[in-house]
């Protein structure tokens, strides 16, 4: 994703990132990528490594940000998960979303176990 601060993409994974941190989770890599794909967000929650997946719906013309997370992306964001778990031997993960319809903090829900693996 270009560094850009009118980039509302860019924006969502910055308002995302802050308020996991401010939920107790630490961040550890933004934007992974691997030959399969992308990661907005790698994070730990205590013992638990956190894929997180930013999905920034302003209109409804091609659906919610919710059903914006296909099965083909839930396989692909998984297909890309396992080279950094193969990497740094993390056995407990899990897949969240953070869903905003609206670029600010006040239209943010985070999906915990958004999907399982």
């Amino acid at each position: 994703m270009q560094i850009n601060q009118n980039n509302p993409g860019l924006l969502a994974e910055n308002l995302a990132a802050s308020y996991l941190l401010e939920h107790g989770l630490k961040l550890l890599v933004k934007n992974y990528h691997c030959r399969f794909g992308e990661i907005d967000l790698i994070m730990q929650d205590k013992n638990t490594l956190v894929f997180v997946e930013v999905r920034l719906r302003t209109t409804q013309n091609f659906g919610n940000a919710a059903t914006s997370i296909t099965s083909q992306k839930q396989e692909k964001l998984i297909r890309t998960a396992e080279p950094y778990l193969q990497e740094h031997g993390q056995a407990a993960c899990r897949f969240d979303a953070i869903l905003m319809n609206r670029a600010d903090a006040a239209h943010l829900i985070w999906l915990r176990n958004a999907f399982d693996a």
